[in-house]
């Protein structure tokens, strides 16, 4: 069992200290370390070591981020300032401080994008013939053959909306491109306004030609408006963009049905207020004074970009087939210890009596592992059950359809689908709905809490009884984002784990409270109060003592003044925090020992990684799972952390730890003013390109052995 034993007035003294001396600047603001993460983004993309098509992606990655940003985030410090809050962040800002410093790091974000886009991107694309040209550049042969495509392809679907007592200002639907134009009736002199939606069903980059030359659909709108005004003569227009607040508030304890709920407010989030207006330069002030007025919205709220709007449009750039103009693309590998030499997957189950497995994704193949176990387990005669929990899922799941073939086979099935998976709400909804229809057991989430475990559990009769064979991983069950982020996973059949496993899911499906888990770390029971433990255990250790973690957030503030205290006692830590990060590193005194760095590369550094002491201390204890150290983690949802036993699997999480961290090429290092420093070191070494030659070598040794025990057994 776990020891949750603590030191409660020792740690509370400790936190006096440090309030005493170093108050809320020991903290880092929230909203700004997101937008040091999206200038980390833009920092790849203006790197010209890569490819051309490479450092696009990485532009509408960040476009995205900025998006999402101003969606979830503003949305929320807007909502507080309207509802009067001043309560300050850990790091000592009212709403209304953390949003004019949000507007200053947007603005100066802007800055940098449009220089890089207009200044860069677009002239190195044209350099490699993938050119995005204006109207003017057409020649008159060009302007008329487009004009034909206009008349079939573009005219019928377009609508303008006027403006007058009669017709209100339309709505304008999130992240979607507009043109609002000025009309005049030369009989009457009428002025009016009209807005003109861009359609998002026609490609954004209209395709001139066979030789990648294009050309913005709102530029040819633009050119053909008089087209949508006949007998009326067009003057000014304005390209223009806004963001909707997306997040969902749904009153859980007062909705009868969970899921009708949702859809309700589904359809609500459409109509969500708006948080941001951008508008593409030359900015007509007439229209923008208008659009400011109609959309209530302040002129601080307005942002002017010399680059197209909407660069997350980009991806279609990005995805050109231009090989030579990007990164050769990764093929995941027949993952160590499950491949047959013919190319198959072993039987799992068998191979997992034997001992745990680890597997890391996209240097190991999704397909045939974990795929691989929930469509052996739906095909297998033995197996009477599988539980499953869905945080998001891609479409066309394997994984889904051999849960309704199990189902369908008569196998006890049980999905747990978090339904409140932000931006997948609507996909969660289709899939809980066709889960059901096929027999499968649906819960659709527990009421305060997101459930965001990433967990399995095969339910297999054997010789000796009820065997349960388990996935914990730290990544979603999700063909899709396998691809494209790293994470880590376990198969075991370890019975205390299958058993805490088991008791986890009798939690979410049934009516129960927690129990004590034997191996598992879970929230918001055990987890937080043992990774706090298990700081101090490292903070007794002193200059011994060492902590190493790799996360996607790190912002709980007890934890970390728990960090600041062991680094206080001479603990070396090291932290790997790809995006959030509230930890202020190496200020004299608070945090002395303490380095921090961030990785971004072609991957997505996805997985989570816990790992207290090291051979001076009798080792280091490491653990993977769900959960980042961040307050929704830890106190509002249902997250597991796994321990990592088996001693070749450890070593081996042992050395990737040691990899990250003498990484040189792909880190960030946060310096002691808050900003994040690229490193380019003399060793050259690349986590993600030393982790794909240690695939190709892990899983090529694992086929040759297969190849010979399979020639063996033929002979």
């Amino acid at each position: 069992m776990v020891d949750h034993t603590s030191t409660p007035s020792q740690h509370q003294q400790a936190l006096v200290d440090l309030e005493g001396t170093f108050g809320r600047a020991r903290f880092a603001n929230r909203e700004l370390s997101r937008l040091q993460f999206a200038d980390r983004l833009l920092d790849l993309a203006a790197d010209q070591s890569q490819l051309i098509l490479d450092r696009v992606k990485f532009t509408a990655i960040y476009a995205d981020l900025v998006d999402e940003f101003f969606q979830v985030r503003v949305a929320n410090l807007e909502d507080q300032i309207a509802a009067g809050v001043t309560t300050r962040s850990p790091d000592g800002l009212r709403p209304k401080e953390q949003l004019k410093a949000v507007r200053g790091a947007v603005s100066a974000l802007i800055a940098r994008q449009d220089a890089l886009v207009m200044g860069e991107l677009l002239p190195g694309l044209s350099a490699n013939g993938i050119r995005l040209v204006e109207y003017r550049e057409l020649t008159d042969l060009e302007r008329a053959d487009l004009a034909v495509r206009f008349e079939r392809e573009i005219f019928p679907i377009l609508t303008p909306l006027s403006v007058d007592v009669g017709h209100p200002f339309p709505y304008i639907s999130d992240r979607s491109i507009n043109l609002l134009v000025r009309v005049r009736d030369p009989k009457s002199q009428e002025v009016r306004v009209a807005r003109v939606k861009v359609p998002d069903v026609l490609p954004r980059f209209f395709a001139l030609d066979d030789d990648n030359r294009f050309i913005t659909l709102e530029a040819i709108i633009a050119e053909h408006l008089a087209r949508l005004f006949p007998g009326m003569e067009v003057g000014q227009w304005q390209i223009f963009r806004i963001t909707r607040n997306a997040d969902l508030v749904v009153e859980e304890d007062e909705a009868d049905d969970l899921l009708v709920a949702l859809e309700a407010e589904l359809r609500r989030r459409r109509f969500g207020h708006a948080v941001r207006l951008e508008v593409a330069e030359p900015v007509e002030p007439g229209l923008l004074d208008t659009l400011l007025r109609e959309l209530d919205l302040r002129p601080d709220q307005c942002f002017s970009s010399s680059a197209p709007l909407g660069l997350s449009a980009l991806w279609a750039i990005a995805s050109l087939d231009e090989p030579e103009l990007k990164a050769e693309p990764w093929t995941p590998l027949p993952p160590a210890g499950i491949s047959t030499a013919e190319g198959g997957t072993v039987d799992l189950f068998q191979a997992l009596r034997s001992g745990d497995l680890l597997v890391q994704h996209p240097y190991d193949s999704f397909a045939m592992s974990v795929e691989a176990f929930i469509g052996q387990a739906a095909d297998d005669p033995n197996v009477l059950g599988i539980k499953q929990t869905l945080y998001r899922t891609s479409g066309n799941s394997p994984i889904i359809a051999a849960l309704i073939r199990a189902a369908e086979q008569g196998k006890q099935v049980a999905a747990f689908v978090e339904l409140k998976a932000r931006f997948d709400e609507a996909a969660n909804i289709g899939w809980a709905k066709t889960l059901e229809d096929a027999g499968v057991h649906v819960v659709y989430g527990l009421v305060g809490l997101k459930t965001h475990s990433k967990t399995a559990m095969v339910l297999r009769r054997e010789a000796d009884g009820i065997a349960r064979y388990c996935h914990i991983g730290t990544g979603n069950y999700n063909s899709k984002t396998a691809r494209q982020y790293e994470d880590l996973g376990l198969f075991t059949a370890d019975p205390k784990v299958g058993e805490d496993v088991g008791q986890l899911f009798n939690y979410l499906t049934g009516f129960s409270h927690h129990v004590n888990y034997e191996r598992l770390l879970v929230s918001p029971i055990t987890l937080r109060s043992t990774i706090v433990d298990k700081i101090h255990a490292q903070r007794a250790h002193g200059p011994q003592g060492r902590i190493r973690l790799k996360l996607n957030g790190l912002t709980d503030p007890a934890i970390i003044d728990a960090l600041y205290q062991a680094s206080a006692a001479g603990v070396q830590i090291s932290l790997c925090v790809r995006s959030l990060c509230c930890v202020r590193a190496q200020v004299p005194g608070l945090s002395d020992n303490i380095s921090v760095r961030s990785i971004a590369g072609e991957f997505l550094e996805h997985s989570r990684i816990y790992g207290f002491g090291s051979p001076s201390t009798g080792g280091e204890e490491l653990f993977i799972g769900s959960a980042d150290l961040m307050e929704r983690n830890l106190d509002r949802r249902i997250e597991v952390l796994t321990p990592i036993l088996s001693p070749p699997l450890s070593d081996r999480l042992s050395t990737l730890l040691d990899l990250v961290f003498h990484d040189d090429q792909q880190s960030w290092i946060l310096q002691q003013d808050g900003s994040w420093v690229r490193q380019h070191g003399p060793d050259g070494i690349s986590l993600q390109s030393v982790l794909k030659v240690e695939a190709k070598s892990r899983s090529r040794r694992w086929l040759e052995m297969a190849t010979d025990v399979s020639r063996s057994g033929l002979s």
